[in-house]
C-alpha cells in the first residue's frame, strides 16, 4: 500500500475515535473566533482587497463579510483565520492543522449545500491526513525551512475538499498527486504577513486541486514518493508506515495569545504559589533546544517580538498581566520599566531530555527556590478542554457572538456560521 493509501485509510477511521468528533467541533469553535477577531488585520484586508478585485462567483462566505469563489474564500479565510497565530497545532505535526483544513471544508461544503456535520466530518478526516502527511515530512523538512502548516496542511486541504466532492479513491489520489506540485510555504515568512499567508495558500490549494480532480484532471502517480517526488525534494524524513493509533488528532488548542512554544512554561509558572515579583532574585526556564531558534528573544522591542520571548512572556506573567488577551502584547509593555527589571533575571536553558512539549521553571526568592513542570501532552478532558476554549473564544469575539458559535454548532446549522463570519 502506497504512502498515500496508508495515510488516507487512517484518517478516514479518526471518525470512529469516541472523543474525535467532539474536539474537532471545539476546534472549529475556536478556528471561528480566531477568524472573526482576525478579519480586519492587515493580512486579511490584503488579501480581502485582492479577492474582491477579481470579483467571480459567491460561492462561499468571507471573514468580515461578503462572498467568492470558493478557491479564493478559502485563500483569505486561511489567512485571516492564522492572522492572530492564536489558532490550534499540533507537534507531531509541526504546525496548525485547522487553520489550513477548516477554511477549504467550509468554502467546498458551502458549495456543496452540505450540513455543518459534513463539513466538520470533512475537516476531522482532513486535519488527521494533514497530521500524518506532516509526520511523514518529517523534522528535517521543517528544519530545512518549509512551514509544515502550508506544506502537509495543502494534502489534508485537499482531502477534506475531495470528501466534500465525493471524489472517487482514485480521483482523490490525482488531486493528492496534484498538490504535490502546490504545496509550499517557507519559514522564513515568520514574523510577517507572508506567516497567515501560508496557511492560506494551503486551503486555496486543497480547493483547487479537488475541483480539478472532479473535472478529470490527472497527475503522475509517484508525484509523492517516486523519483523527483516531495518527498525526495522537500528533505523529507518521517515515518513512511503509519502509526497504529486510529487517531492522531491530539490537537493542541492555544490557551495564550502567543507563540505555543512558551505555552508550557506559562502553564507551569501558574501552577506556581503567587510570588511578590519585588522577591524574586533569579528565573530560570529549561526548555527544549528548538524552541531556542523559534521564541528565545531576549530584549523584544514590540509586540509581536513579545510574543517569541520566553524572558519577557514570564515577566509579563509573573507581573499579573493576561497572556491570553490580545491586548496584552503592546510596543508599550516591552518598554515597562519593572517588567524589563524582571525578565532581566530569566535565564532560559536548553535540555534535549525535555520532549518539545515540556518546560520547567524555576523561581528564587530569600524563601528559597519554587519549581514546576508541564508538558503540553499531557491528557486533558473533553470537557476540561471546552472549558478554556470558552473561556477564549468569548474574550476574543464577545459573550453574545461566543453564544451564536456554540448554538450554531449544536444546531448543526452551517448557514448560522457563515452568517457569524
Amino acid at each position: 500500500m502506497s504512502a498515500t493509501d496508508q495515510i488516507l485509510t487512517a484518517a478516514a477511521a479518526a471518525l470512529d475515535h469516541p472523543d474525535a468528533r467532539e474536539v474537532m467541533r471545539l476546534s472549529t469553535a475556536d478556528w471561528l473566533a480566531c477568524g472573526i477577531a482576525g478579519r480586519h488585520e492587515p493580512v486579511a484586508q490584503s488579501v480581502r482587497a485582492l479577492v474582491e478585485s477579481e470579483g467571480g462567483q459567491g460561492q462561499a462566505t468571507l471573514f468580515g463579510a461578503g462572498r467568492a469563489p470558493a478557491r479564493a474564500a478559502a485563500l483569505l479565510n486561511g489567512a485571516a483565520s492564522h492572522a492572530l497565530d492564536y489558532d490550534d497545532t499540533h507537534f507531531a505535526h509541526i504546525g496548525h492543522p485547522s487553520v489550513a483544513v477548516l477554511p477549504t471544508a467550509l468554502a467546498v461544503g458551502e458549495m456543496q449545500g452540505a450540513r455543518l456535520s459534513g463539513v466538520i466530518d470533512a475537516a476531522l478526516v482532513g486535519c488527521e491526513a494533514s497530521i500524518r502527511f506532516g509526520v511523514l515530512f518529517g523534522r528535517a523538512h521543517y528544519q530545512a525551512g518549509f512551514h509544515q502548516t502550508a506544506t502537509a496542511g495543502a494534502f489534508g486541504a485537499t482531502v477534506a475538499a475531495a470528501r466534500l466532492f465525493d471524489l472517487s479513491p482514485d480521483a482523490t489520489r490525482h488531486a493528492l498527486s496534484l498538490v504535490t506540485t502546490r504545496a509550499s510555504g517557507l519559514k522564513s515568512q515568520f514574523g510577517t504577513m507572508g506567516k497567515p499567508f501560508n496557511a492560506g495558500i494551503a486551503a486555496s490549494n486543497g480547493v483547487e486541486a479537488a475541483l480539478l480532480a472532479q473535472a478529470g484532471f490527472t497527475s503522475a502517480s509517484q508525484a509523492l514518493d517516486g523519483m523527483n517526488g516531495f518527498l525526495a525534494t522537500h528533505h523529507c524524513d518521517g515515518m513512511a508506515e503509519q502509526q497504529a493509533d486510529p487517531w492522531m488528532l491530539s490537537i493542541s488548542h492555544k490557551f495564550h495569545a502567543c507563540c505555543h512554544g512558551l505555552h508550557a512554561t506559562l502553564e507551569a509558572l501558574a501552577t506556581l504559589p503567587r510570588t511578590d515579583p519585588a522577591s524574586i532574585s533569579a528565573i530560570e526556564v529549561v526548555t527544549h533546544p528548538r524552541w531556542l531558534t523559534v521564541c528565545h528573544i531576549p530584549e523584544p522591542q514590540t509586540g509581536l517580538q513579545l510574543k517569541f520571548s520566553y524572558r519577557a512572556i514570564v515577566a509579563a506573567a509573573l507581573l499579573g498581566h493576561d497572556t491570553a488577551r490580545l491586548d496584552t502584547y503592546s510596543d508599550a509593555l516591552c518598554h515597562d520599566a519593572d517588567l524589563v527589571a524582571l525578565r532581566d533575571k530569566v535565564e532560559v536553558r536548553a535540555d534535549e531530555t525535555l520532549a518539545e512539549t515540556e518546560a520547567v521553571v524555576r523561581i528564587e526568592t530569600p524563601g528559597g527556590i519554587t519549581e514546576a513542570h508541564h508538558d503540553l501532552d499531557a491528557p486533558m478532558s473533553v470537557d476540561s478542554r471546552k472549558a478554556r476554549l470558552a473561556g477564549k473564544v468569548a474574550a476574543l469575539v464577545g459573550e453574545d457572538v461566543a453564544d451564536a458559535i456554540w448554538q450554531a454548532i449544536e444546531a448543526d446549522d452551517l448557514s448560522s456560521i457563515s452568517a457569524l463570519m
